[in-house]
């Protein structure tokens, strides 16, 4: 049996998260969308209080918290807006890849922005790829859409080189890029999202952190790590949109009624209510076995962020179909939401390519005997 009870720690560090989110990151949001850059105060205030390096390991200046615990805390934070939290500028999902690294890291961070590319397996326009050369590496191209482009100091850039070999590579100051937006840009306006260009940029022995089974173990570990942190991210926005949509339908009427009693208004509320109390009880499921290095904890990952994905679309449209007309007008929050939620999970991979290698871990799991496929259901 798992023990979802927070500790007492964790608790105090939920409410410390939540009165932020709602006291200031809330308020804030529309004019750091319009501005596309998070204020300078939100930044020092999330520094002080530690919320800009909870998976940084402890050598890096980190807090290095479990995973269950930064769960909390993101879902805590999102509930006052996904985009601002996005744009924060640290390390981002490269953070994952720093505390899962068994070697020694000579990596300066401090008031470092650094950005992440995943170079998926199959990835058909504009490949950013890698090519072996000397004792280091060739990058060239241009990469898929990734969070904090422009505001990078570094990039941890994680695929597979010319040869079919894993590789992970820092790139950093001693190598140039350059970054090009776009219209895709609909959502998370703050959160510097841009595609990252290479013209055949070498990147010496130096910056090679992992190379072979060892790089490929770990951008497993980071993979699944970075798909838990995100789903907690989901979350916490639908639990906003959810408690936006409730009372909104509470107090306004019609025909003499509040809106929410009338049948269809309550049934669309209940489900919005199922979707994000599922994926919140996958996600949190999924932090436990990962935090006790369980051998099912990367399926429970892919479990987690496949609906969270889904259930995200779904309650943040819910929430603008609720509202009306005012769920189009951008004084309303739950517009924005919307926006961000199509960007985040355009950003964070297709639900079928999630389902995919879902079923494909059940199927191995299951030849192997590990464990019934119902136990990923």
């Amino acid at each position: 049996m798992i023990s979802f009870r927070p500790s007492e720690d964790e608790t105090a560090f939920f409410k410390v998260a939540r009165k932020l989110a709602e006291e200031q990151i809330r308020p804030q949001a529309k004019e750091m969308e319009d501005s596309k850059q998070v204020s300078s105060d939100l930044i020092h205030e999330m520094k002080d209080l530690g919320f800009l390096s909870l998976e940084l390991p402890e050598s890096l200046e980190g807090l290095e918290l479990p995973l269950m615990t930064q769960v909390q805390i993101l879902q805590g934070l999102t509930y006052g807006d996904l985009g601002v939290m996005q744009g924060m500028p640290d390390c981002g999902d490269a953070a994952s890849v720093f505390r899962v690294y068994q070697g020694d890291l000579k990596v300066k961070l401090r008031n470092q922005v650094v950005a992440f590319i995943n170079i998926p397996e199959e990835n058909w326009n504009k490949p950013l790829t890698i090519t072996k050369k000397d004792d280091g590496y060739v990058l060239n191209g241009e990469s898929e859409p990734v969070r904090l482009a422009k505001q990078a100091d570094q990039m941890v850039v994680c695929g597979s080189d010319d040869r079919g070999n894993k590789v992970v590579l820092l790139v950093d100051e001693t190598n140039s890029w350059s970054v090009e937006e776009g219209d895709y840009r609909l959502g998370l306006l703050t959160a510097g999202i841009g595609r990252v260009k290479m013209e055949k940029e070498f990147v010496s022995h130096h910056q090679v952190l992992a190379e072979g089974i060892e790089a490929d173990q770990l951008i497993k570990k980071a993979l699944m790590r970075i798909q838990i942190l995100q789903a907690a991210k989901e979350v916490g926005l639908m639990e906003a949109a959810l408690d936006y949509a409730t009372e909104y339908t509470a107090n306004r009427k019609a025909f003499g009624q509040e809106i929410a009693k009338f049948q269809g208004v309550s049934f669309r509320i209940a489900k919005m209510a199922i979707e994000t109390r599922v994926a919140n009880h996958l996600l949190w499921e999924a932090a436990v076995k990962a935090d006790q290095e369980s051998e099912d904890a990367e399926g429970l990952a892919l479990r987690a962020i496949y609906r969270a994905h889904k259930s995200l679309r779904y309650v943040t449209d819910s929430a603008v179909q609720l509202l009306g007309g005012h769920g189009f007008i951008q004084e309303f929050p739950v517009e924005k939401w919307m926006r961000d939620a199509q960007t985040q999970v355009a950003l964070y991979g297709r639900e079928l390519d999630y389902l995919h290698r879902w079923g494909k871990k059940i199927v191995g799991a299951k030849e192997s005997k590990v464990v019934k496929a119902y136990d990923f259901v």
